[in-house]
């Protein structure tokens, strides 16, 4: 048996612009997805994935390509990924895809910290392993799940899944450089209780008009990267204002709804209490992250977050990316 796990991620800042070659700052958190692959007497391949579908997965191997028996519109990931990684196993496999950490609170919903980038590096990472293949996991993972997003993204989510820890992330060459998490500086996750997909508001991006402000924020983004590679959480904290300012111009202009489902709220309230409020990623739902330099104004305003209907998240730093074991 060998199995695989890697971690998902919240971006801190960065989110749109890194498609324009800014850079992302992403963190990794610590739900992470699993796969696991096991030996097989059947004459096909298997999957299977907990909390997400009770419908197995069929299917052969032909020139590196996955024949599908059935199952195939449930597992477009592991499509994907077994035809961008084109093994040729010698026998069958039974594969195992657990995100169920990936799900909030009542477990209806995921939560929106990245958990398609986090399998497709631990199902990369796994099968790599268990076949001896002398791959490139990271550059495999990119391909596989740039594929499953029609071609679209910019690949932050998986670079963050592979290294784990805070990184600063530029496209197009995908460089990756690790960045201290800031002494002092405090946060806490929200989950807003909307489900919100990052592929659709990018598709709705490149269908747009480019305005001035998309501009802005590639520059806001520069600044806020300077932020945090200076590992001053009062810096950090002091460029977020105008950070968020230019990313909810931006969101405003190209029709993105990126303070939508409420964060627009909890991003006036946060500025009341003096803390600082941004949405993670694509926004207009998913979750959200409240920063300050005080612990305890930063829990006491998580667990006063059922008033604008959000939830505290329970996802903590985790400095490891893809493990294989």
């Amino acid at each position: 048996m060998t199995s695989a796990s890697a971690p998902g991620k919240v971006v801190l800042s960065g989110e749109y612009a890194v498609l324009d070659g800014a850079p992302a700052i992403c963190m990794a958190v610590d739900r992470r997805a699993r796969a696991t692959i096991v030996e097989s007497p059947r004459q096909f391949h298997s999957v299977t994935a907990p909390g997400y579908s009770d419908i197995e997965g069929r299917f052969t191997s032909a020139g590196g390509a996955a024949e599908w028996l059935q199952g195939r519109d449930v597992y477009p990931l592991l499509d994907a990924a077994w035809n961008a990684l084109a093994p040729e196993p010698r026998r069958g496999l039974s594969i195992t895809l657990d995100t169920r950490q990936f799900f909030a609170a009542g477990g209806a919903t995921k939560a929106g910290l990245g958990s398609s980038a986090a399998m497709t590096v631990a199902f990369v990472g796994a099968i790599s392993a268990h076949l001896g293949l002398p791959e490139d996991v990271g550059g495999t993972a990119h391909d596989a799940h740039r594929s499953l997003q029609g071609g679209r993204g910019s690949g932050v989510d998986v670079a963050c899944s592979i290294a784990g820890g805070l990184i600063e992330y530029r496209m197009p060459d995908r460089s990756v450089g690790a960045i201290a998490l800031p002494e002092g500086l405090c946060w806490a996750l929200l989950w807003s209780g909307v489900a919100s997909s990052t592929a659709a508001k990018i598709r709705r991006l490149a269908d747009a008009a480019t305005r001035p402000s998309r501009e802005a924020l590639a520059a806001a983004a520069e600044n806020m990267a300077g932020a945090w590679r200076s590992g001053d959480a009062n810096t950090v904290l002091g460029e977020y204002p105008a950070y968020c300012d230019a990313l909810q111009r931006f969101g405003v202009d190209h029709g993105l709804g990126i303070f939508d489902a409420g964060h627009d709220a909890v991003a006036e309230a946060a500025a009341e209490a003096g803390l600082v409020y941004k949405p993670c990623g694509a926004g207009g739902g998913d979750v959200g992250i409240v920063m300050g330099a005080d612990a305890s104004k930063v829990d006491a305003f998580a667990d006063d977050a059922a008033r604008f209907g959000f939830s505290p998240l329970d996802a903590c730093f985790d400095a490891n990316g893809l493990t294989t074991d």
